[in-house]
């Protein structure tokens, strides 16, 4: 689409920021759902939702059609991630399990992974040769193909897991400390920070690559990414089994840096191969280890309290590829808004080594 239409980096950008005003609409109406049943209704009409917005941006060919196509995939995605996720951890929750979501969270990796194949598969130059618009019908149709596992595979919440919940909310049943206010907010401060490197690595490796120059590469970088990403929550879980998980998201946030730094003052296919493959095994290390923190902090509470430092992930998420992408676009490189990016994050880990002083056992 990029090519075909020459889109700016700023233009970009605005469809990324779109995007997550989209999600930051979504999470206020996530914050506000507490009741299971209800969960479960808008966790999967939201993935409709998500189907239906993909297929929308090859209606037409203005910009206004295009943010309000994103902002509706924003506020679907929220309801398919953050209550996908609360529901799966009330699941492994009331059957006895550990609250580990790796194998939830590889899926994101996973469809990093088919995106890219559709979009390399099918874009200018290859055998399908794809204008732009099929190439939005092509990720709608995997999306809907998606669709039903998704819907299926998610078992509907039984009447005594409904009553249970109701009575944890209500304060019945076994009482758990919570943690410090102080805690919460080290740990929601660090999470936003993270939004910052997350979204300009998700919005803009192929770019970045693309104007390397590495011509042709973009698309395979981003399946690189994905590459690393699926199995990495796996791994993070595993390391946070053995040294803690918030020792694991503080390395995250170590490797993250590292990986930024690379990308910055890459010039060759290798060195950017490397930031890709960094970035993937820790943006999905860094949304699952934080989630999954929430969620053995938290119990039945998890779901809001994870909407709320999703909040202010999705703020990061809405300023930095703006900010980036019209950054990039003056200046005519992206490694200005990277060591930035690094600076914020560094910022990240110094809130998470605060966190030792609020001694709670995750």
């Amino acid at each position: 689409m990029s090519t075909q239409l020459g889109l700016s980096e700023s233009a970009a950008g605005w469809l990324a920021g779109w995007n997550y005003m989209g999600y930051l609409a979504g999470l206020f109406i996530v914050w506000l759902v507490s009741d299971l049943r209800a969960k479960d209704f808008f966790y999967r009409y939201g993935l409709v939702v998500a189907v239906l917005s993909t297929a929308v941006m090859a209606a037409h060919d203005h910009v206004l059609v295009w943010y309000v196509s994103r902002f509706f995939a924003g506020i679907g995605t929220a309801a398919g991630f953050m209550w996908g996720t609360g529901l799966i951890l009330n699941w492994l929750h009331h059957h006895g399990h550990k609250s580990e979501l790796g194998l939830h969270f590889s899926g994101i990796g996973l469809g990093i992974i088919v995106s890219a194949l559709v979009v390399d598969a099918t874009g200018f130059g290859t055998a399908l040769d794809l204008n732009w618009r099929l190439q939005w019908v092509a990720l709608a149709a995997v999306g809907l193909a998606l669709l039903v596992p998704a819907m299926v595979l998610l078992p509907l919440p039984q009447e005594n897991e409904v009553e249970m919940s109701r009575d944890e909310d209500i304060g019945e049943g076994s009482v758990k400390e919570l943690p410090s206010a102080k805690w919460l907010w080290f740990l929601q401060a660090a999470y936003f920070c993270a939004g910052f490197s997350n979204t300009v690595n998700v919005t803009f490796t192929s770019l970045i690559t693309e104007l390397q120059p590495l011509e042709g590469f973009g698309a395979k970088m981003w399946l690189l990414v994905g590459l690393a990403a699926a199995p990495a929550p796996f791994l993070w879980d595993r390391l946070a089994r053995r040294i803690g998980r918030l020792d694991a998201l503080r390395i995250a946030f170590v490797i993250n840096i590292a990986g930024n730094l690379c990308l910055a003052f890459s010039g060759s296919l290798v060195t950017t191969a490397i930031a890709a493959v960094l970035f993937g095994v820790t943006f999905m290390g860094i949304v699952s280890l934080t989630l999954s923190t929430v969620g053995h902090a938290y119990g039945q509470q998890a779901t809001q309290v994870m909407a709320r430092l999703t909040l202010g992930y999705c703020i990061a998420q809405i300023i930095s590829p703006i900010v980036t992408g019209t950054v990039a676009e003056l200046s005519g490189s992206f490694s200005v808004s990277l060591v930035v990016v690094s600076l914020i994050m560094g910022l990240g880990l110094l809130w998470l080594l605060m966190m030792r002083h609020e001694s709670v056992r995750v």
